[in-house]
């Protein structure tokens, strides 16, 4: 005697598409955010960019094939307005990726308190003010995504970049309180903590101290340095239907260089 079982084939949903989805990448011009709008587009989103430099965001809007904005998230008090026109010009957001940010590279004990401010302004503030407006909307439709972008300076003592890696810190620990208060609503909250990106600025600046890029790639389990592809995929699969229990969490994308000797 034996049992006969009889397997059917459906079609398998892409659960990792984007298709259908408005996805709103903040700094999206250059770098990083670059990357994230591209991989976004790749995988069948609506991507719009906003940035404050309305040139870098024609000139990657063209190319990416994406819509732009310009948007200046130091200044919260436009952010209001500001969404309102664009959710009126292109629709509601189902994804935020809050990757716009500011660096300033100094021996820890020569920053003045102004500098502080000036990141966590834009780092922290800026990304905040922009969330709440857009969140809003995601809530009242009980469903959404929203990426921070943080960085692994959250992991490891990151030299020459005090205020910077005070800001990652606050955004790591704001996407768990965030998550906690608007998961229940259906608007996931996840962060994504880069490693060393060979983006522009990066290679600039390792270009500039070649025995730094040698340490890093010595500390990269895989090697090398990641790229702005390895980002976008990752904040792609969190925006994703892919990842729709994942919520709280903050993904390091390093490359394993946070927990190397």
């Amino acid at each position: 005697m034996f049992t006969l079982f009889v397997y059917y084939a459906f079609p398998m949903k892409k659960e990792i598409s984007l298709e259908g989805k408005r996805i709103l990448v903040s700094g999206g011009a250059t770098g990083l955010g670059y990357g994230i709008a591209a991989e976004c587009k790749d995988a069948g989103a609506e991507v719009i960019i906003v940035g404050r430099r309305e040139e870098l965001l024609k000139k990657a809007a063209a190319e990416l094939g994406v819509s732009a904005l310009r948007l200046d998230i130091a200044d919260q008090e436009s952010i209001p307005a500001a969404v309102r026109e664009l959710e009126s010009r292109y629709g509601p957001i189902d994804g935020l990726v809050n990757n716009a940010g500011i660096q300033n590279n100094k021996d820890a004990l020569s920053y003045e308190v102004d500098e502080f401010r000036e990141l966590f302004n834009t780092n922290v503030f800026g990304a905040y003010a922009l969330t709440r407006e857009i969140a809003r909307g995601m809530i009242e439709r009980n469903a959404g995504s929203i990426v921070f972008i943080s960085s692994a300076a959250v992991f490891m003592g990151l030299t020459r970049n005090l205020p910077y890696s005070g800001t990652k810190g606050a955004v790591s620990a704001m996407v768990r309180a965030l998550a906690s208060e608007l998961s229940p609503q259906g608007v996931r909250v996840n962060a994504v903590a880069p490693g060393w990106i060979e983006t522009d600025l990066v290679r600039e600046s390792l270009r500039r101290v070649p025995e730094r890029r040698a340490m890093v790639e010595r500390r990269s389990m895989l090697g090398r340095l990641g790229t702005p592809k390895d980002i976008g995929m990752t904040v792609s699969f969190l925006l994703s239907d892919a990842a729709a229990y994942i919520t709280a969490m903050e993904i390091k994308v390093d490359g394993g260089t946070t927990v190397s000797l």
